[in-house]
């Protein structure tokens, strides 16, 4: 089935990467995570659109990690989102690929609220992998953009970070 490119799933899709990428320029945690939040609803929005309800769930619960990262770090917090991801995929999902985006968002939880770092980011990267798979098997085509700018960043940052610590020790 040939893509439209200017559907209103597609036009959803485009405004969640505006707000992914947006939240990457910021440098203030808070003004990330709320741009982030923005991002995930919009997703929401997207992907109830384009019929996927395991990416519906999975953005949900990205949301709610979002926002709940925004008062606290908690290991606790953490391990019960994750919980509920898998219920949720246990719920939901009806085929091997459904259980991409809820992927991401266990592993996008676990290093938001357990790591920091270069470690953070290369947990990041990987649920970011998951997305571009899910985004390429569901036809989005902004979540699919969003999901590669957001690798490539990822990446030089983590090469940056790299770099830096490598200069601290020399």
């Amino acid at each position: 089935m040939p893509i439209d490119w200017f559907s209103p799933a597609q036009c959803v899709g485009y405004v969640a990467f505006v707000l992914g990428v947006g939240s990457f320029l910021q440098t203030d945690d808070r003004r990330f995570k709320l741009f982030m939040a923005g991002e995930c609803l919009a997703y929401v929005v997207h992907f109830a659109l384009l019929g996927n309800p395991t990416a519906v769930a999975s953005s949900t619960m990205s949301l709610l990690r979002s926002l709940l990262a925004l008062r606290t770090r908690s290991v606790w917090v953490a391990l019960a989102v994750v919980a509920i991801n898998i219920a949720l995929g246990l719920y939901l999902a009806r085929q091997p690929s459904d259980w991409l985006p809820l992927t991401a968002s266990c592993l996008g939880t676990l290093a938001l609220f357990l790591l920091q770092g270069i470690p953070m980011r290369l947990v990041m990267l990987v649920g970011t992998f998951c997305w571009i798979a899910n985004n390429v098997i569901a036809g989005s085509v902004g979540g699919t953009a969003l999901e590669v700018v957001v690798a490539l960043v990822n990446i030089v940052t983590i090469g940056r970070m790299a770099r830096q610590r490598a200069a601290l020790v020399a």
